[in-house]
């Protein structure tokens, strides 16, 4: 019985400076620089995005917080990465609906996101936009639908690669619009941008912040946009619904996680610091002005959303005959 109680002291001692020490270790963090691994190219939303946080979070906690991109493999790279990185909040992954699809696309990756990473928080979401090359003929949404089914096979559309909201939202609308469109994956969002406006592929589906300002400058014309409702920044554009395809939205999404093990009141305190961030009037007022829509949620809740989202690419993935 003594050894009992004694075994027992130990324990609860133990156990109180476990807790004491991951306390002390929120309350410093961050005492040192801290890494966002971005799985995808400069430019694209992810990158973007990442900056901007990563800006605020700077002036925040008063330590640099470092963007690094490593890209690859439709976003397994850099997501790999992260997750074989020392749980202690000093290394961070800027995510998208890319990780959640490949979990259903990629069954050879090295990783489980919701086993390998922790959920910290959303960050933002922004609609997409269907846009085609200039020397396309088609001036909507039904013409071009109509030009692919008289071409089956011929005309190409762009994405920045396997597993990403483009190339998800572009088997989603062949499957759901009835056309054979051949999927070109390029290495990164900038340049499978470069792609479409150039002339190289015919079409693409973009997040409307990335691609808005091509669309002002005529080097790609818009034919619809993924949401509910019409972007605000590209008004005379047609949501999808609108244009004929009934039922059809898309979006993509960003948010951050850590390495699975990373201490909660560290994952709690940048939890608090990014919903703060993406609160912020400025930042509203900017993201509005780009059509992203700013997300806060708790790290529960972040985990409840990935789970569903994880659900919902695993049924659209069964519909594709061939994924690319």
């Amino acid at each position: 019985m003594i050894r009992l109680r004694v075994a027992l002291a130990l324990a609860a001692t133990l156990f109180a400076q476990a807790v004491l020490a991951t306390t002390g270790l929120a309350q410093d963090y961050p005492s040192r620089p801290v890494r966002v691994i971005v799985p995808f190219g400069a430019g694209g939303p992810a990158d973007v995005t990442a900056r901007q946080i990563g800006s605020i979070l700077q002036e925040s906690f008063g330590q640099p917080f470092v963007i690094e991109n490593r890209t690859g493999a439709g976003g397994v790279i850099g997501t790999l990465e992260a997750a074989k990185s020392p749980p202690d909040g000093y290394t961070l992954l800027m995510m998208s609906n890319t990780q959640t699809a490949n979990e259903s696309l990629v069954p050879q990756r090295k990783y489980e996101l919701m086993r390998d990473l922790a959920p910290i928080a959303p960050v933002n979401y922004s609609d997409l936009v269907i846009v085609i090359h200039p020397s396309v003929q088609a001036r909507t949404l039904q013409e071009f639908i109509a030009l692919a089914k008289s071409q089956p096979g011929k005309l190409n559309y762009a994405s920045s690669g396997q597993g990403t909201p483009y190339h998800m939202a572009g088997e989603l609308f062949k499957t759901m619009a009835g056309v054979d469109l051949v999927h070109v994956p390029y290495r990164n969002s900038g340049e499978a941008r470069s792609g479409v406006i150039g002339g190289q592929v015919q079409m693409m589906i973009d997040a409307v912040p990335t691609m808005a300002p091509n669309v002002a400058e005529n080097q790609v014309r818009a034919l619809a946009t993924t949401g509910k409702t019409r972007s605000t920044v590209l008004p005379n554009a047609p949501t999808t619904i609108e244009a004929g395809v009934a039922g059809y939205e898309a979006t993509i999404w960003l948010g951050l996680m850590a390495p699975a093990g990373t201490p909660k009141p560290v994952i709690d305190k940048i939890n608090a610091a990014v919903n703060a961030a993406v609160k912020r009037p400025d930042v509203v007022k900017l993201w509005t002005q780009q059509g992203a829509v700013p997300m806060a949620m708790t790290p529960e809740e972040f985990d409840k959303f990935l789970r569903g989202d994880i659900v919902k690419w695993a049924e659209v993935v069964k519909k594709f005959d061939k994924p690319q």
